[in-house]
């Protein structure tokens, strides 16, 4: 696989839960732009079809957003249509498959269905052309690289991490 930096976004999804019902409360992208890493995010309304049942106070103590903040946020179909336009034509890269749940959950508001993932996994490897020593280190300092819940911080690790191997790829 060759990797190109400019057809890579990160994403990473906040939510009321990780249980079945739970729905998205914030979305992050990241992507790699004159060698450094940018985001964007959106706190995102819930809709009136999502269960208010399933909201749970665990996962509200580790993102720490408030539901009384998600009243005043932009509907979901309106951030669905912001995200759609900032992933058209690019390659889509996560490190959880509860993203890939949520981004059908808010595309669905649009009648859309997102395109495929890519595992943050191999998009370190490709970035790394294969060498496992690289490898091991990228993902080392991904590992313990901080997390801070929040959708487009997380969003960014990831990018920083294959900005990381990339550079370091570059330097051998």
């Amino acid at each position: 696989m060759t990797l190109k930096s400019d057809y890579l976004v990160f994403i990473d999804f906040e939510a009321s839960g990780l249980g079945p019902g739970t729905w998205p409360i914030e979305v992050g992208l990241a992507w790699i732009e004159n060698g450094g890493v940018r985001t964007w995010s959106s706190l995102i309304r819930p809709e009136p079809t999502w269960d208010p049942d399933v909201w749970s106070p665990q996962a509200a103590q580790i993102h720490q957003i408030d539901r009384t903040v998600l009243e005043a946020a932009p509907n979901a179909s309106r951030v669905a249509d912001e995200l759609l336009d900032r992933i058209e034509g690019k390659h889509i890269v996560s490190d959880s498959g509860h993203d890939r749940f949520w981004a059908e959950q808010l595309l669905e508001t649009i009648d859309l269905i997102p395109p495929r993932f890519m595992m943050i996994e191999t998009v370190i490897a490709a970035a790394c052309n294969g060498n496992s020593d690289i490898i091991k280190h990228v993902n080392a300092h991904l590992r313990t690289a901080p997390r801070p819940h929040r959708a487009g911080p997380d969003a960014a690790r990831l990018a920083d991490a294959v900005l990381l191997a990339m550079r370091l790829q570059a330097s051998r």
